[in-house]
């Protein structure tokens, strides 16, 4: 039997419908973390289904760290004012600057990552691949797999949340897009550090 504690828990860890935590939590025979998975994989769906929606309406929002000397800003977009203009959503944008000033990506995803960018990092590893005196087609493996890792922790949607490191950024958002019902997607952002 799911108690109302579990299923408030479980909705405080989220910010999901009641029902939906209550259905993750039936289907997990009251398991938490069973139900959190589930719950994880039906935002992935969830913000699949949504991916091909128009983006209408934006926030801009800002981190400044405590000691004043790095900070960012984000332009966080979704479907419509009325999400918007949510104190929930303005939420999600602080939190993703904030992650942005202590992480600092470089890229929002893998597509603005340029050809020149991924050159120079293949350049970078091209000697420590090279002197591994692997065959060539694990060496090839080597450098595709370098590749992944580099540029997963200089991609924003790859990261790992500053505060949650169980969850991506992405995770992250597509949790939102379940509760909203509708697509948000990072249009931009820009880290600033102050001078030494």
């Amino acid at each position: 039997m799911i108690t109302t504690e579990q299923i408030k828990e479980l909705r405080d860890m989220t910010g999901v419908s009641i029902m939906q935590c209550k259905k993750a939590l039936e289907e997990a025979g009251g398991d938490k973390e069973k139900a959190l998975f589930a719950l994880r994989k039906k935002s992935k769906e969830i913000a699949a289904k949504k991916d091909e929606r128009t983006l209408g309406a934006s926030v801009v929002d800002a981190y400044i760290h405590s000691n004043k000397k790095v900070g960012a800003l984000i332009e966080l977009s979704c479907e419509t004012d009325f999400v918007a203009r949510n104190e929930e959503f303005i939420f999600l944008a602080r939190e993703i600057a904030m992650h942005i000033t202590a992480m600092n990506p470089e890229f929002v995803d893998e597509s603005q990552i340029s050809d020149e960018a991924r050159a120079a990092v293949t350049e970078l590893f091209k000697k420590e691949v090279e002197e591994s005196g692997k065959p060539a087609d694990l060496q090839a493996k080597m450098m595709e797999g370098k590749l992944k890792t580099y540029f997963a922790e200089k991609t924003l949607l790859n990261q790992s949340f500053v505060k949650d490191p169980d969850l991506t950024i992405t995770d992250l958002i597509n949790r939102y897009v379940q509760k909203f019902g509708e697509k948000i997607a990072v249009a931009r952002f820009v880290r600033f550090s102050a001078a030494k």
